[in-house]
């Protein structure tokens, strides 16, 4: 009899928050092992079905470098990076668009519409979504950074009961096809929507005061902690650009962000419907 008293304390657990959260906007960043592990993967497709279920408007930002790696390779060519970025010349522009929009998307646009919710698949270019330029200083082939998002395509979506995922490439203003960065990309579509929440699904618990010792974990941050954590270099290169991210989200309407574990089963749901939650949230400072 106690299992079941248990089950039911978990369910009353969740119910401030489905209160808190219904009607508002979610932007999940999905991507790491989340999305490369095929039983991790349909367990955050429940996550977003239940999510979506008890009112929470989701919208999907997904990336794939995994996989687009290996297709090139498949094509004879090797990846190369600079400074973190995919060097992207028209080759490669071309591969990263065929997986992001038209493979890694659609497949899950299919997971989603499995567990009886609907979902449409975007990508950054369709109705001009996301308008980019060429990112500087150094030449990294086709890579942009944003200059406009035009939501309209996403609000429409959502307005009609859809969970609209989008992949993150985008129309340059000079008519060519940019790769953007994913984080980025959530970013900015977050701030767009006036999204309530902003989720990062990563291979990491989160943000710690010292990445060697698991005490130092942060469960909560404001804005003020995150700048000290970059100017006193406590912070992984590779997550530069999800906490530059995340702060500009902050800073401009969002009211939190989440850096949560993937690998965690049921993250989502453990992140935002339990009072301990599982990763860090990032509030303005």
């Amino acid at each position: 009899m106690e299992k079941y008293i248990e089950k039911a304390r978990v369910i009353m657990e969740a119910l401030p928050y489905i209160k808190e959260f219904w009607g508002k906007t979610v932007v999940v960043k999905y991507g790491g092992n989340a999305m490369e592990s095929e039983k991790l993967k349909e367990l955050v497709m429940q996550d977003i079905a239940l999510l979506k279920l008890v009112g929470i408007n989701i919208v999907i930002v997904h990336g794939g470098g995994p996989v687009i790696s290996d297709f090139m390779k498949r094509l004879g060519k090797d990846p190369v990076f600079v400074d973190g970025y995919r060097y992207t010349d028209e080759e490669t522009m071309a591969v990263t668009e065929m997986v992001l929009s038209g493979l890694i998307n659609k497949e899950l646009v299919a997971a989603v519409n499995a567990h009886g919710i609907k979902a449409i698949g975007v990508s950054g270019k369709d109705n001009r979504l996301i308008v980019a330029k060429k990112k500087g200083p150094k030449d990294i082939g086709l890579v942009g950074e944003i200059v406009s998002v035009q939501p309209d395509v996403i609000q429409t979506l959502i307005a009609h009961g859809y969970v609209p995922v989008i992949s993150p490439v985008a129309i340059g203003e000079d008519g060519k096809t940019y790769n953007i960065n994913a984080d980025v990309t959530a970013a900015e579509i977050a701030i767009a929507l006036k999204a309530y929440k902003l989720i990062y699904m990563t291979d990491v618990r989160g943000i710690y005061e010292d990445i060697t010792r698991e005490d130092s974990f942060l469960a909560t941050v404001n804005g003020d902690i995150v700048k000290r954590l970059k100017a006193e270099k406590k912070i992984s290169e590779g997550m530069i650009p999800k906490i530059d991210s995340a702060l500009k989200a902050v800073e401009s309407g969002v009211e939190k962000v989440h850096i949560i574990d993937g690998r965690i089963e049921h993250s989502i749901l453990l992140e935002l419907l339990t009072d301990a939650g599982i990763g860090t949230e990032i509030a303005k400072g």
